[in-house]
C-alpha cells in the first residue's frame, strides 16, 4: 500500500486496510444509508447487525462526519453497520432500537467534544448545534461519550464497547476539565469501556473488528497501535515491559531558551558565555588557565600550550558495555505521575502533559501508563504508540468508498428536502467541499488537531480528489459549480513533510516550523497548484474557493503558490489566522510574529492588483490566552486600529482537554520547556471581568465596551489613549447604548432567553438580522456582504 506518491516514507510495519478477508456478511453488498432503524434493516435483508454506532451527531453520509467513514470503512470489511444518532439518552430503550450488536458498540460523541459544542468560551449554554436538523441545542448531554457508554451497558451488558471520535482522544489520559475546573480521570475508566480507539482510527478498528469477529477477547486485544485500555496492576499481561519513570524521559534540568532564528552561530555562542571561532579557542584556554599577570597584560608563555600537559580521554568500561543496553522501544513503557499525583499537583500535570507530546511521533513513540487508584481499587491507563498514518491508497481507499454525500432520508422535510427547517449547518457548511489531506505539523498549543490527527501529513491522490470534483458536480443536489473548499485542517500542507525518513521518524520536536522553518521540511506547493489548475479546468466547475485557514509563514515560501491561490481561489475574503501581534502570547501559541503577516499581506495586495481584484484579508485573533497581558491586548488593539480592522467575530481562549495550552492555563508552568518548580511562570487571564477586558480589546470600536476599556488605561497609565483624535483609541464621550453585545456568528455568545432590544418599540428584531441604523461589519470591518436584504431609504433631510 505503500504508494509511490506517498510524502512520508517512514517504515510503516502495519497491514493495509484491503489485506483483510471480508466477514461473512459482505455479501448483503452496500446499503443506500446505513440503516437507522428495523424497517431499514429488514429491506437490506437484515436479521441484525454486527455493530452498531451511537453518535452524538445527526447521520449525514459524508466523509466529512466521522462516523460516516468509520461506517462505510466497517461496511467495506464485510460488516452490517448500524447507527444510532443522537439518542434521548435518559433510558437504554433508544439504545435497543436496532437489536443486539453481534460484535461490539461503537460510541463517539460526534464530531466534536460535547462539552466545547454545548458551552460557549465563557461557560454559557450553547442555544445552537451546527451538527443537529434545524440547529436546534440540546440533543447530546453533556459528556456524551459517557452517557451513550452507559446506556449501552445498560442495554446489553455483555457486548464490547469499542470508545472513539474526539471526545475521547483528548481525554485519553487523566486531563484537566475546564468547565467543572478539576483535573478528571481518564475517559477510559470513567466510560468503564472494553478499549479506546484514539486519533484517526481506521487502521485501529478494522484489526479490532476482525480479531472480536474471530472470537478473540476483546480484553486480550491489547497489542493494537493507538489504543488505549485499563490493565490491572497485577495482570499477567503487562508483564516483560521494561518501565521507565517519566522524570528520566523528561529530567528536571535548567531551562533552555528558545533558539532565536535571527542570531548567527556566533551570536547565540556569545550569549551563552563562549565562542566557536578556533582562532579564539587558545587564548580562551589560556586564560582561564590563569594566563593574565598581575598587570592585568596577557602573559605571552603562559598563553603557549604546555605539551606536557595532556587533554583527559574518557572510555566506555568494556566490563560495563553490556549491562547499558538501552531496552528496545516497542517493548517499553512510560509511566506518567498517577491521576491522584496530577490532581494535587499542577506542576506535576505540566510535566506529564509534556512527557505525552514528547511520545507522539509514530517512529518513536511508546507506551505510557498512569495509575488511577491506589489498593484494591487501583488500576493502570494503558495507551499504546500512536496509529501508523494511512499511505496515499490507503487514504484514497477511505474517501472513495460509497458515500450518499447527503443527510439521512429520516432528516428531510415535507418537501423531501434538507434545505429547510430541517437543515443541517454543518453538513451545509461542507456540502460542496472536499477533504484533500489529513494531519498539521504547526504544533499550535491552542489547537488539538495535533494531539488527535497527528503530526503527519497523510495526503490523497490527486486522482482521488479530481473523481470527488466530478462527482460533486454530477451527483450533488443543488451544486451550483463552486466547490467551497479543498483542503483539511491547514489549507496548504497537502504533501509536505520531513525530506529525511530518518529524521521523520527520530524527531520529537512538537513543531515543524516554530521558532522557525525546519531546514528538514519540504515546502514545495507545486503539487497543491497542479491540483488547483486541474481541478478548476474542469468541464462544469465556475470556481474552487479555499476556505480552509491558510498557514501564510509556508505560503510565502512559494510565491508561485500564492499567485495561484490569490487570482484564481479567492472569493473576495481569505481567512488567516495571525492570533496575536505581541511576542509574549506568540511565544506561548508556538505562532509566527506579525512579521511573517505583513510579507504575506503585501504579496497578497500585489497579486490582487495585478488581477484586477479588490480582496480582503481577514485575519483571527484569539483573547486571554496564556501568555497575554492586558498591555499586549493594548498594543493589538492599537494595531488593529491603526490597520483599519473591526472585529465583530471574537475568539476568547477556550481551553480544550489535553492541549498544551490547557496545561499552561491550569499549571501557570510552560511545558514547551522542561518543567520545575522554578521554571518559568506564565501569565494565565482568570476571572470573568479580566477575559472580558481582553476580549473589550479586540471590539475597541463597540461603545459598550468603551467604560470598561477607560478604567483599565487609566489604571495602565495609558490615559493619553482616551480621546476624540484620529490617534486615540477610544473616545471621551459615551454614546446612549443597549448595554449588550450579540455575535455577528449568530446567538452562541447570547444566553438562553434574553430577548435582542427591538429598534423600534413593538416591533420585534428578527434572529440574525441587524437592528435598524446598525451596520453589522464583517469579520475586520470591511464593506457588509450582499445580503439580498433591501437597501435603506435616502435620507428626508434637505442638504445645507
Amino acid at each position: 500500500m505503500n504508494a509511490p506518491v506517498d510524502v512520508s516514507f517512514f517504515a510503516r510495519a502495519a497491514k493495509p486496510l484491503t489485506s483483510y478477508r471480508p466477514y461473512w456478511a459482505k455479501r448483503f453488498g452496500t446499503a443506500p444509508f446505513l440503516p437507522m432503524s428495523r424497517a431499514e434493516m429488514d429491506k437490506l435483508g437484515w436479521d441484525s447487525c454486527d455493530i452498531i454506532l451511537v453518535t452524538g451527531d445527526a447521520y449525514v453520509d459524508h466523509p466529512s462526519f466521522g462516523m460516516a467513514v468509520i461506517g462505510r470503512t466497517l461496511e467495506a470489511q464485510g460488516f452490517r453497520v448500524g447507527i444510532i444518532a443522537q439518542p434521548d439518552w435518559q433510558s437504554a430503550e433508544p439504545f435497543k432500537v436496532l437489536g443486539k450488536p453481534n460484535l461490539f458498540w461503537g460510541v463517539t460523541a460526534g464530531n466534536m467534544d460535547s462539552m466545547i459544542n454545548r458551552y460557549t468560551a465563557d461557560r454559557k449554554i450553547r442555544s445552537d448545534d451546527a451538527y443537529t436538523p434545524g440547529d436546534i441545542g440540546g440533543k447530546r448531554p453533556d459528556r456524551a461519550a459517557i452517557v451513550y457508554s452507559q446506556r449501552c451497558r445498560e442495554a446489553y451488558k455483555d457486548v464490547p464497547i469499542i470508545l472513539g471520535g474526539i471526545e475521547g482522544s483528548l481525554r485519553r489520559i487523566a486531563h484537566y476539565d475546564y468547565w467543572s475546573d478539576k483535573v478528571r480521570r481518564s475517559i477510559v475508566v470513567d466510560a468503564k469501556c472494553d478499549l479506546l480507539l484514539y486519533g484517526n482510527a481506521e487502521r485501529a478498528l478494522v484489526e479490532v473488528a476482525h480479531r472480536i469477529a474471530a472470537r478473540e477477547p476483546v480484553e486480550q486485544i491489547t497489542d493494537v497501535r493507538g489504543t488505549a485500555f485499563v490493565r490491572r496492576p497485577d495482570d499477567e499481561t503487562g508483564k516483560g515491559w521494561f518501565e521507565i519513570d517519566s522524570t528520566s524521559v523528561d529530567e528536571p534540568g535548567r531551562v533552555e531558551a528558545h533558539v532565536n532564528p535571527y542570531m548567527t552561530t556566533s551570536e547565540q555562542a556569545a550569549a551563552q558565555g563562549s565562542t566557536c571561532s578556533k582562532e579564539d579557542a587558545p587564548d580562551f584556554v589560556a586564560a582561564s588557565e590563569g594566563g593574565v599577570s598581575a598587570g592585568g597584560q596577557k602573559d605571552q608563555k603562559s598563553a603557549e600550550p604546555n605539551p606536557a600537559i595532556q587533554p583527559m580521554l574518557f572510555v566506555a568500561n568494556p566490563a560495563l558495555k553490556a549491562k547499558l543496553k538501552v531496552p528496545p522501544r516497542d517493548k517499553s513503557v512510560i509511566r506518567l505521575p498517577s491521576y491522584e499525583q496530577v490532581k494535587s499537583d499542577p506542576v506535576l500535570y505540566a510535566h506529564a502533559n509534556r512527557v505525552l507530546h514528547l511520545e507522539t511521533n509514530p517512529g518513536n513513540a511508546r507506551a505510557l501508563v498512569q495509575a488511577h487508584g491506589e489498593g484494591v481499587t487501583a488500576r493502570d491507563v494503558w495507551i499504546n504508540p500512536p496509529p501508523i498514518p494511512l499511505t496515499t491508497a490507503e487514504m484514497d481507499y477511505v474517501f472513495d468508498l460509497p458515500y450518499a454525500r447527503g443527510p439521512h432520508p429520516s432528516y428531510a422535510d415535507e418537501n423531501g428536502s434538507h434545505d429547510g427547517a430541517t437543515k443541517i449547518p454543518a453538513w451545509e457548511m461542507i456540502r460542496f467541499s472536499i477533504n484533500i489531506m489529513r494531519g498539521c505539523f504547526g504544533g499550535c498549543t491552542f489547537c488539538s488537531i495535533t494531539e488527535h490527527e497527528g503530526r503527519i501529513i497523510q495526503s490523497r491522490s490527486e486522482d482521488s480528489i479530481i473523481q470527488e470534483i466530478e462527482d460533486i458536480r454530477d451527483k450533488v443536489k443543488g451544486f451550483t459549480g463552486t466547490i467551497s473548499d479543498l483542503g483539511g485542517p491547514t489549507a496548504n500542507m497537502y504533501r509536505l513533510g520531513c525530506k529525511s525518513p530518518e529524521i521523520e521518524a527520530a524527531c520529537r520536536k512538537p513543531s515543524c516550523v516554530y521558532p522557525g522553518i525546519c531546514s528538514n521540511l519540504g515546502t514545495n506547493h507545486d503539487p497543491l497548484i497542479k491540483i488547483y489548475r486541474r481541478g478548476r479546468a474542469l468541464k462544469g466547475i465556475k470556481k474552487i474557493l479555499i476556505g480552509s485557514g491558510l498557514r501564510y509563514d509556508l505560503a510565502v515560501k512559494s510565491p508561485e503558490y500564492v499567485k495561484e491561490l490569490v487570482q484564481h481561489h479567492v472569493g473576495g475574503y481569505l481567512k488567516i489566522a495571525p492570533e496575536h501581534t505581541e511576542q509574549g502570547p506568540l511565544t506561548k501559541m508556538m505562532k509566527p510574529g506579525i512579521g511573517s503577516y505583513d510579507k504575506f499581506k503585501q504579496m497578497f495586495e500585489k497579486f490582487s492588483e495585478e488581477a484586477g481584484k479588490k480582496q480582503f484579508l481577514i485575519p483571527y485573533f484569539i483573547a486571554a490566552h496564556p501568555g497575554t497581558s492586558d498591555e499586549d491586548m493594548m498594543n493589538l488593539a492599537i494595531w488593529l486600529k491603526k490597520n483599519g480592522f473591526r472585529a465583530d467575530q471574537v475568539q476568547t481562549f477556550y481551553p480544550s482537554p489535553m492541549a498544551t495550552a490547557t496545561a499552561m492555563y491550569h499549571s501557570n508552568k510552560n511545558p514547551l520547556r522542561k518543567i520545575t518548580r522554578d521554571s518559568e511562570a506564565v501569565d494565565i487571564v482568570r476571572g470573568d471581568k479580566r477575559r472580558r477586558l481582553h476580549k473589550a480589546f479586540l471590539r475597541y470600536h463597540d461603545p459598550n465596551n468603551w467604560p470598561l476599556l477607560r478604567d483599565a488605561l487609566k489604571a495602565m497609565g495609558r490615559a493619553d489613549l482616551i480621546g476624540n483624535g484620529k490617534h486615540h483609541l477610544i473616545p471621551t464621550f459615551q454614546p446612549l447604548t443597549d448595554g449588550g453585545y450579540q455575535s455577528a456568528r449568530r446567538k452562541n455568545s447570547t444566553p438562553t432567553g434574553v430577548k435582542t432590544v427591538a429598534a423600534v418599540p413593538g416591533k420585534p428584531v428578527k434572529p440574525g438580522q441587524p437592528q435598524k441604523g446598525r451596520m453589522l461589519t464583517q469579520h475586520t470591518g470591511l464593506p457588509p456582504r450582499v445580503t439580498g436584504a433591501a437597501k435603506p431609504k435616502p435620507s428626508a433631510r434637505k442638504p445645507r
